[in-house]
């Protein structure tokens, strides 16, 4: 448990907790909105640096959400009106879809390093085994580019159903819809990786693979040995 809270504790405060608090001081205290976004980037930009320092290696997880505050930030410089605010999020959820997907053009797609944070608990020897998965495997390989595929459309899919709502629906229902689709969304996607890694895992130990499972029994890869 204090491998996990070591690895993601200051990911959650740098990414999540800290730049809300900060918007909320800034437009508090009367700085324009998009001036706020913008600033509140600095702090995953301080953690994706502090992570560096210390591991010499980049937090893709961190990167992400550096993009996300950015491209919210931009975005919000050319919408304005109450309905242009619900689709310059979708925007931004669409950009992002999109942006897994193109990620099946390197080497290796975005979900292996989102699977390396968190099924590893962020060691060298963590990160070392999760290496070796995409290198010793297939199916492995498949499985991750796969999931970045679902996870890629889904966000694109979600990005046109919330702007499409946006022109039919009233602003206060558009509101409340805005707030729950996502986290529906989340939480379906994340069940399903976690199913997808299960039956991985469960693959594996047929193979008699000695695949363990992360540190603090974080679930193994999304492994299928049959390829």
């Amino acid at each position: 448990m204090k491998s996990v809270v070591l690895n993601w504790g200051p990911t959650l405060l740098f990414s999540v907790v800290l730049p809300w608090v900060t918007y909320g001081m800034l437009t508090d205290g009367g700085t324009e909105p998009v001036t706020a976004l913008f600033l509140i980037a600095l702090w995953p930009l301080a953690e994706v640096g502090i992570f560096y320092g210390l591991h010499r290696r980049v937090d893709e997880f961190g990167v992400m959400i550096l993009g996300v505050l950015v491209l919210g930030a931009v975005s919000a410089l050319f919408f304005h009106s109450e309905k242009m605010v619900f689709v310059k999020d979708s925007a931004v959820t669409g950009l992002l879809g999109l942006a897994f997907l193109v990620t099946l053009l390197l080497e290796r797609p975005v979900m292996f390093y989102f699977g390396r944070k968190f099924a590893t608990d962020g060691s060298a020897e963590g990160v070392a085994r999760w290496n070796g998965f995409w290198d010793a495997y297939p199916g492995f390989r498949s499985s991750q580019r796969k999931l970045t595929v679902v996870w890629g459309v889904a966000f694109l899919v979600v990005a046109g159903v919330r702007i499409a709502l946006t022109y039919v629906l009233d602003t206060r229902t558009m509101v409340g819809v805005s707030g729950i689709l996502p986290f529906v969304v989340l939480a379906g996607l994340l069940t399903y990786t976690i199913r997808t890694g299960k039956k991985g895992r469960a693959r594996m130990a047929g193979a008699g693979v000695g695949a363990g499972a992360g540190a603090e029994g974080v679930a193994a890869p999304a492994v299928d040995t049959a390829g």
